[in-house]
């Protein structure tokens, strides 16, 4: 696909369905990565097993790096952690995410700020963090993964919707900031996307589900992880400020 080998990448949410995908899809590519998640032991498992699949042999193993992201003090640690262990940080994916679905008249302060805090602001706090470095290395790539209902809204997701809304107004903002010095900062947004939760509906929701899809099926983190993989190649080099729609054609966005 694309040739990776030589970049470092740190991926948040690294052990999760679409997560693991994404990561197995930049390790695949030759990348080395700091994979980050908040369940040290399902992360220390994930890192093995990746590691024993797609091996990174000259640049050394993959590595874990716990984070609760709602932490912001662990938040501010990650980027400077992620570049003391692997030498040096190209690409960013900011996969991580949570959801508290609640309908408005409903919705909790709490629910609110949680999704908030752990989506929005600190994607914005690793970018952030992370900008410094690849401005001097004259490089660098940064992926969020938003999502279909950011551009559509979905009931009883205000606050999941407004935050994927969110990440991609500021990866707009930031890939004008950066894009001088050979940063480049975009999103993939996943419509409906195969995960071991989905698996274990009713057949008919499912066939419901995929009724709504003029391809017919949910997609699957692999279909997230190639989308990932090249925004984040060198090849993407003159994609900037863009999300990328990975949804079947549910939702035909421009």
């Amino acid at each position: 696909m694309f040739d990776l080998t030589g970049m470092t990448a740190l991926v948040t949410g690294a052990s999760g369905g679409i997560g693991s995908a994404v990561a197995r899809a930049l390790a695949g590519q030759g990348a080395r990565l700091a994979l980050s998640g908040s369940n040290p032991g399902k992360l220390r498992a994930f890192r093995e097993e990746l590691n024993a699949e797609l091996p990174s042999h000259e640049a050394g193993d993959h590595v874990e790096i716990t984070c609760d992201l709602s932490n912001t003090t662990q938040v501010e640690e990650l980027i400077p952690a992620t570049i003391d262990t692997l030498g040096k940080l190209d690409i960013l994916v900011n996969n991580a995410g949570i959801t508290r679905d609640n309908l408005a008249l409903r919705m909790k302060d709490e629910e609110w700020e949680q999704v908030i805090k752990v989506n929005l602001e600190a994607a914005f706090r690793l970018m952030r963090a992370a900008v410094r470095p690849m401005m001097k290395a004259r490089f660098g790539r940064i992926v969020t993964v938003t999502s279909v209902v950011g551009a559509t809204g979905n009931a009883g997701q205000m606050n999941y919707a407004a935050a994927k809304a969110g990440l991609v107004g500021m990866s707009k903002s930031l890939a004008q900031e950066v894009a001088s010095r050979g940063i480049t900062v975009n999103c993939v947004a996943p419509g409906f996307i195969r995960t071991p939760m989905t698996d274990v509906l009713p057949e008919a929701k499912k066939d419901a589900l995929n009724a709504r899809i003029p391809l017919g099926r949910m997609g699957s983190g692999e279909d997230i992880g190639a989308a990932v993989a090249y925004l984040a190649s060198r090849e993407a080099e003159y994609v900037t400020g863009q999300t990328l729609h990975v949804n079947g054609g549910m939702a035909m966005l421009s």
